[in-house]
């Protein structure tokens, strides 16, 4: 396999893991009142 795809493909992991985590967050803030950008 590519270096350079090797890297694409885990960037693009990293970065839904870390979507997926931010929704979660956001989701778990909302239901508490706790989430920054809840003021907005």
């Amino acid at each position: 396999m590519n270096d350079r795809w090797k890297f694409i493909l885990q960037t693009l992991a990293y970065f839904i893991i870390f979507m997926i985590l931010l929704y979660c967050y956001s989701y778990l803030g909302r239901g508490q009142g706790n989430f920054i950008y809840n003021e907005f």
